[in-house]
């Protein structure tokens, strides 16, 4: 399960078989809590347990890190 990077209370990741049947994704977790977002366009595929003001925090960081988070996916492909 390759990590991508965290901040703050937050881990940003792959499932490895995600690499070779899915388009461009991260997942995001903290606590129990867990969303995944496409990364082109930046949208939120699926949240379970994250309240909506969290998610936009979410989705603000990965924006932000869109360019990191695309290079890091790529470099994790086999």
């Amino acid at each position: 399960m390759p990590e991508f990077f965290r901040e703050g209370p937050y881990r940003f990741f792959c499932y490895a078989h995600d690499l070779l049947h899915e388009p461009a994704h991260v997942h995001v977790e903290r606590d129990t809590e867990e969303a995944k977002f496409w990364l082109d366009p930046v949208s939120l595929e699926y949240n379970n347990g994250f309240p909506r003001h969290e998610l936009r925090r979410v989705e603000g960081i990965i924006e932000s890190q869109r360019t990191r988070l695309l290079k890091a996916w790529n470099d994790a492909k086999p």
